[in-house]
C-alpha cells in the first residue's frame, strides 16, 4: 500500500494540474505534494513497526500462554488494565503482578483452588490487591497453590498441579508449596512479581525450589484482609520476584497499616519497630547448630557452608548459636496450623456461596447434617486430613495433650529467638540489651529446606509426615512471626556433580532477622546475593 500511495502522488508531483499552468503556483504543488508523501512514508514505517511490535508481542504472548497451560502455574486470567484508581505514575506502574488463588479480587474468581469454592466471585478487592493497583500494577494472573495453603509441593489442588519448569530424568520437579503457582509464574517470566501467602514456610520453600527471591514479612506488617484463612496468627502475605530489588520495591508499596485487619500494627507500633539506620556492611550473622541435621543433602550443605566463608571473608562476623526447640517447632505447627483450619474452614457449607452437592444434601438416615456430602465432596484429601487433625486436638479429650502443649513450645520458639538476637523484641517488655561478645546477632543464616527440590513422582511416594519434614527450616520463623526471606545462590563446580542440564541449579539460603526488623534482612539479602 505504501509503495502505490508512493508512486500515485509522485506521478501527481509530476504531472499539470488543473488550475496550474507551471512557475511558481506549479512549484508550489509540487513541493507540497513532496511533503505530503514525506509525511505518508513516516505514517507507514510507524505502521510498519507498530506491526513488528505487535507480532512478537503475541509471540510473546503465545508462548507464555504455552507455558502457563503446561505448568498449570495460573488458573484465571487477569485484569488487562491496572483499573480506574490506578496512579499511572506510581511506583508499579506498568508492572505485572500474579495474585496467589487465595487473595480475593474483585470481578475476578477466587477458589483457593478447591472445589467447595467453585466459581465463587468475590465482590471485593483485598486490601494488597488495592494498594498494588494504587501504585499502578496490573494484576496479570490468579496462580494455583495446595488447595486453602495446605501443602508443600502444589500438588493438592482441584485445578491440577503445579509443574516446575526444572526437571530431573525428565520428569518435573517440585515448585514447592503452596504458593507454587506463584513462584513458577515468576520463575519463567509469566510476571514482574507475584503476591503469595506464606503460613509455615509456604513462599519461601517454592522460591527456593525455583531460584527467585521470596519474602515473609513480620507479622502484621500487610494486611490480611481479603485472604482467605488458613491459620489466622501465622498466614502472612508474601512477595515472590527474581531479584532482592524487586522484592523491596513491591514491598514498600504493601506495607501499610489497615484498619480493617485486626492483626494489623498501627502506625505507632510500626515506628518502634527496626532499627535506626540499619546499616548491612558489618553484620553478625548466627549459625544455628540444630539446623546441621543429618537430612541435610551434600549439595545443600556445601553450598551452605561456601556461603558463610564467603561472608566471613568479605568482613562479617560469624557466630554459633542455639535453638533449641527447632525440631519440636515442626510438631507443634502441624498441631496448631490444622487446629485454626478446622475452625476456620467450618463456615464452608454450600449454602451461602461455593459449590453445593446436586440433589438432598441431608441424610436424616445416617444421621448427617445438612452440608455433610458438599464438604465431603468440596474439600480434598489434605484439606480433610487437616480439618480432622485439628478438630481432635481441640476436642476436650487431646487439648491439654496437644493444643496446649503446642502453644507452648511455640512460646519458647519465641524464646530462644529472642535470647540469640542482639536487637530486643519490640512488642516485649524491654530487657538489657545483649552484648555482642555474648552471641547477640543481627540476622541468622540457614538453608531454606535440607535438600533441593524432589521430583514429583518422589513426592507421590512420600507419606504425608515425611512431605512435612520439607518445612523444618521454614515453621520456626513463622511460630515467631519473624521476618524471613529465601534468596538464591548458585551451586558451582564439583558441588553440582550429578545434576543435569535441566535440574535446579541453586540452593536457596534463609535470612530470618528479629520482629520489625525487616530492611535490615532485605539489605542482609543483597549482601548474601553478592
Amino acid at each position: 500500500m505504501a509503495i502505490v500511495l508512493e508512486i500515485f502522488f509522485v506521478s501527481l508531483s509530476r504531472s499539470d494540474l488543473p488550475g496550474h499552468s507551471g512557475g511558481r503556483d506549479r512549484d508550489l504543488t509540487s513541493a507540497s505534494a513532496q511533503h505530503f508523501i514525506s509525511k505518508v512514508k513516516n505514517v507507514m514505517l510507524s505502521a510498519r513497526f507498530c506491526w513488528r511490535n505487535a507480532s512478537r508481542s503475541c509471540q510473546v504472548y503465545r508462548k507464555s500462554h504455552s507455558i502457563s497451560q503446561q505448568l498449570n502455574a495460573i488458573v484465571h486470567n487477569g485484569r488487562p488494565d491496572p483499573g480506574k484508581s490506578a496512579d499511572a505514575s506510581g511506583f508499579l506502574s506498568g508492572k505485572t503482578v500474579a495474585v496467589k488463588d487465595n487473595i480475593v479480587t474483585k470481578d475476578l474468581p477466587t477458589t483457593a483452588a478447591s472445589k467447595i469454592l467453585t466459581d465463587y466471585i468475590p465482590p471485593f478487592d483485598a486490601t494488597v490487591v488495592k494498594l498494588l493497583q494504587q501504585h499502578g500494577a496490573i494484576i496479570s494472573a490468579k496462580t494455583n497453590l495446595d488447595e486453602f495453603g495446605m501443602g508443600s509441593h502444589s500438588q493438592h489442588s482441584h485445578a491440577g498441579a503445579v509443574l516446575s519448569p526444572f526437571s530431573k530424568n525428565g520428569v518435573p520437579l517440585s515448585p514447592g508449596g503452596s504458593s507454587g503457582g506463584s513462584a513458577v509464574s515468576v520463575a519463567t517470566g509469566q510476571c514482574w512479581a507475584a503476591l503469595g501467602t506464606d503460613t509455615g514456610g509456604s513462599v519461601r520453600l517454592p522460591a527456593a525450589y525455583t531460584g527467585i527471591v521470596g519474602f515473609k514479612p513480620s507479622y502484621g506488617l500487610l494486611s490480611r484482609w481479603g485472604v482467605i484463612q488458613y491459620a489466622n496468627s501465622l498466614d502472612t502475605v508474601g512477595i515472590l520476584a527474581r531479584s532482592v530489588a524487586d522484592t523491596k520495591h513491591l514491598y514498600g508499596c504493601i506495607n501499610a497499616y489497615d484498619q480493617q485487619d485486626p492483626t494489623s500494627l498501627s502506625a505507632t507500633v510500626r515506628e518502634r519497630l527496626g532499627r535506626k539506620g540499619a546499616d548491612a556492611k558489618r553484620l553478625r550473622i548466627g549459625v544455628p547448630l540444630e539446623y546441621n541435621i543429618d537430612e541435610l543433602s551434600p549439595v545443600v550443605r556445601a553450598t551452605y557452608l561456601r556461603t558463610l566463608n564467603a561472608l566471613q571473608n568479605a568482613g562479617h562476623t560469624l557466630q554459633p548459636v542455639s535453638l533449641p526447640t527447632t525440631q519440636p517447632a515442626l510438631s507443634a505447627y502441624y498441631v496448631l496450623a490444622p487446629a485454626e483450619a478446622s475452625s476456620n474452614l467450618a463456615k464452608y457449607d454450600g449454602i451461602r456461596y461455593g459449590y453445593r452437592t446436586p440433589g438432598s444434601d441431608a441424610s436424616a438416615k445416617n444421621n448427617l447434617p445438612l452440608y455433610a456430602s458438599t464438604r465431603g465432596e468440596g474439600f480434598g484429601e489434605e484439606v480433610q486430613r487437616r480439618i480432622l487433625l485439628g478438630a481432635y486436638t481441640l476436642s476436650s479429650e487431646a487439648i491439654d495433650n496437644y493444643f496446649i502443649q503446642a502453644q507452648k513450645v511455640r512460646r519458647l520458639v519465641q524464646r530462644d529467638f529472642d535470647s540469640v538476637f542482639a536487637q530486643q523484641h519490640p512488642l516485649l517488655e524491654r530487657q538489657a540489651e545483649i552484648p555482642s561478645d555474648e552471641g547477640g546477632v543481627d540476622v541468622l543464616l540457614t538453608p531454606t529446606a535440607p535438600t533441593l527440590p524432589p521430583t514429583i513422582k518422589e513426592v507421590k511416594q512420600q507419606s504425608p509426615v515425611e512431605s512435612y519434614m520439607n518445612d523444618v527450616f521454614t515453621v520456626p520463623a513463622s511460630l515467631a512471626g519473624l521476618p524471613a526471606i529465601s534468596v538464591p545462590v548458585r551451586i558451582i563446580g564439583r558441588e553440582g556433580d550429578g545434576l543435569e542440564e535441566t535440574d535446579v541449579h541453586d540452593v536457596g539460603m534463609q535470612l530470618i532477622g528479629q520482629f520489625g526488623d525487616d530492611e535490615l534482612v532485605l539489605q542482609a539479602a543483597e549482601v548474601v546475593v553478592q
